[in-house]
């Protein structure tokens, strides 16, 4: 997930700070707003114990009284309740820049503004940007109050990063401009969907677009170590005319120019309850020759402008409430399993879930980074000309 115009979705130029850099504030150092009386600093808090507990946490949050969020569309797995309810239960105020933004685009506003008041505090990224982020030192260590609970193999041991909600890749499409709608992968080569193909953005800088092409390569024969199936599978989506490079986005399937999207599930999920009252039928599938999950992940930045702030919204986003809310966004929150054990899933929101069969399975650090080079070699050659 994807996501709208999603929060994947590729942008034709960088993020646009150059100007806006010059009269950005700089050397923006966290000041005692987010410090204890005692001394304890947010900027280096771990958990909220370690700050003194949540109450005090809360108390330096509505101090600072802004957070700084980047890439976060209001309807991407339903972060508009999110960000409301948060603004509701402390009365801080969340400011999201380039909503449609790449998690690329987001480590670039954390490398490009280190030190100013205008950096992203928060971040929820692509797992293998989020690998990627940890590697070059950005991400601060903190552990919400739910750690333990987060499943093995979907947190960082340092808490640098750790899932917040998942989803499985796959294909939602227009069925009253598509007479047939395709239900896998091998469907998408038939040459009645010429022109009608969409990803998500670009996998080179898109966690959904990444995701659409592993779980292509899937579908073809290839593996978590070997993506490079799904490059040869658009390729013949390309050579065959039925892909196009237009990036799919609640605009377009309103206007008809991407009838056939590739995306994750809670985002396709989400465009068919949007358009019930726009007269589009937006069916989805979880293809069977293809499936692919995964998470994406929360991290701060460390050098965030507004440290408390940025440790009191991961801990709003992993309480009941959080993840419930994530779950209403037909996003699997990665608290879900302990949540059933608890008794405090929402079960109604949970019974509306795209139907999957089977155990999600998910690629190594390694094999995440391998595929990510063999994108960045492969993807332009295979979808240009």
């Amino acid at each position: 997930m994807t996501v709208f115009l999603p929060r994947t979705a590729v942008l034709t130029g960088g993020l646009a700070v150059a100007a806006a850099l010059a009269l950005s504030a700089c050397g923006a150092a966290p000041d005692d707003k987010s410090t204890t009386a005692d001394g304890k600093s947010a900027a280096t808090a771990t958990s909220a114990a370690d700050f003194g507990g949540l109450d005090a946490l809360v108390k330096a949050a509505k101090k600072e009284g802004t957070l700084h969020a980047i890439a976060l569309p209001r309807d991407w797995a339903n972060y508009g309740a999110l960000i409301d309810g948060f603004k509701k239960k402390y009365g801080i105020k969340i400011e999201v820049e380039n909503p449609d933004g790449t998690s690329q685009d987001e480590i670039n506003a954390v490398t490009s503004r280190k030190g100013q008041d205008r950096a992203p505090d928060v971040l929820d990224l692509g797992s293998s940007f989020a690998l990627s982020a940890a590697q070059q030192g950005l991400l601060a260590p903190y552990k919400v109050t739910g750690f333990a609970d987060i499943p093995e193999g979907q947190k960082d041991a340092q808490g640098r990063w750790f899932n917040d909600y998942g989803g499985y890749i796959s294909i939602g499409c227009d069925a009253k401009r598509v007479k047939e709608c395709p239900k896998t992968f091998k469907d998408l080569l038939k040459p009645e969907y010429k022109g009608q193909v969409a990803l998500n953005g670009n996998p080179t800088k898109s966690g959904s677009a990444f995701g659409g092409v592993y779980a292509a390569s899937l579908a073809s024969g290839g593996s978590f170590d070997d993506i490079q199936p799904g490059l040869d599978f658009f390729a013949k989506l390309k050579k065959n005319g039925n892909y196009t490079p237009v990036e799919s986005t609640p605009a377009t399937v309103e206007k008809g120019e991407t009838p056939i999207s590739i995306d994750w599930d809670y985002l396709n999920a989400g465009y068919a309850d949007e358009f019930k009252s726009k007269g589009v039928d937006w069916k989805v599938t979880v293809p069977s020759d293809g499936k692919f999950s995964q998470y994406y992940s929360q991290a701060i930045n460390k050098d965030a402008p507004h440290p408390a702030a940025a440790r009191l919204w991961q801990e709003y986003l992993y309480s009941t409430e959080g993840q419930n809310l994530w779950l209403k966004g037909y996003a699997r929150p990665a608290l879900m399993t302990a949540m059933q054990t608890a008794g405090t899933l929402d079960k109604s929101a949970a019974a509306k879930l795209p139907a999957v069969s089977g155990t999600p399975s998910f690629p190594t650090e390694a094999q995440q980074a391998k595929a990510k080079t063999a994108l960045a070699q492969g993807w332009g050659k295979a979808v240009s000309g």
